[in-house]
């Protein structure tokens, strides 16, 4: 049996939800990592559970139900502990930051290399901060003025000149021909974002600069066991600043529709839109929390 593989566990019962309160021990606080995986194929034997090759690969939110469904039955091996210092109320940030930490790995920056993220949403100033984690001054190209005010609180520079890794977390036509212009001769771009169609390599610079396109998806595994997830989930707690400065607005479940909405305006002020379903017999309802950096 390798390290890497699921435990064949019994799965819960929906029966046995349950409410923890925020300051539970961290070992009564469990979150998910919704990637469902083998164990046996050669992606999951060296920790690249994100490309199972298996029949039952998926995600739980995507191929399953996710955190829309009143409940959901997961696989033992998906448990993970929630790390002191995170509140439970921004582990939802977990899931995008581990997209964000396993993006930065991809790019395999050495010291004193440049880097630029393209984008201030969630993403691109998620992979800002895992970058910062590992030691790297990173600039930000971000399209809305309250995105670049984010991305200065997280100590991030405004872009110029060339980069050695560009880092294009917008997903867009114009933001992978931005990520070509931007990176040096030789340069790296990482591309995090989901292309809607098939979307042409600009040519002539990526031929004439040499540059190295280089995909990511999700997050795996350290080949010493160690999951992204709970990498990420170590850096949002050792910075609280970083949940603070992009979750942006907080809605009851009763204002879904309302917070659908406000997410899809990026010129709103939003970032990170979050909705908390109320506790059980708590008394009091859920209320919207608005930052500097966002508002109705």
């Amino acid at each position: 049996m390798t390290p890497n593989r699921p435990r064949r566990a019994a799965r819960p019962s929906p029966s046995s939800a349950r409410w923890l309160p925020p300051d539970a021990n961290p070992a009564e606080r469990p979150f998910v990592e919704p990637t469902i995986y083998g164990g046996e194929c050669a992606q999951c034997r060296v920790g690249s559970t994100q490309r199972c090759t298996e029949e039952v690969h998926g995600n739980l939110g995507v191929f399953s139900d996710g955190g829309m469904a009143e409940r959901v039955r997961v696989p033992e091996y998906t448990l993970l502990s929630l790390p002191d210092g995170l509140d439970v109320r921004d582990a939802c940030l977990i899931e995008p930051a581990a997209v964000a930490w396993h993006a930065v790995r991809r790019a395999q920056a050495r010291p004193g290399e440049r880097l630029l993220v393209l984008g201030g949403g969630s993403i691109g100033l998620l992979a800002a901060a895992a970058a910062q984690a590992a030691g790297h001054d990173v600039d930000v190209d971000a399209r809305y003025p309250h995105q670049r005010r984010a991305a200065e609180r997280l100590g991030c520079g405004e872009p110029g000149g060339e980069y050695d890794v560009v880092i294009d977390a917008a997903g867009s036509r114009s933001s992978l021909g931005s990520a070509a212009a931007a990176a040096r001769p030789g340069g790296r771009v990482v591309s995090t974002g989901v292309y809607p169609e098939n979307e042409p390599v600009p040519g002539i610079v990526s031929l004439t600069k040499e540059l190295t396109f280089v995909h990511s998806i999700a997050y795996g595994r350290r080949h010493d066991g160690v999951r992204e997830v709970e990498e990420a989930a170590r850096m949002l707690a050792e910075r609280p600043e970083v949940p603070a400065t992009l979750i942006t607005h907080r809605f009851p479940l009763d204002a879904a529709a309302e917070a659908f909405r406000v997410a899809a305006d990026r010129a709103s002020g939003a970032i990170k839109v979050v909705i908390e379903p109320a506790r059980p017999h708590s008394g009091s309802r859920a209320r919207q929390r608005m930052t500097p950096f966002g508002g109705l």
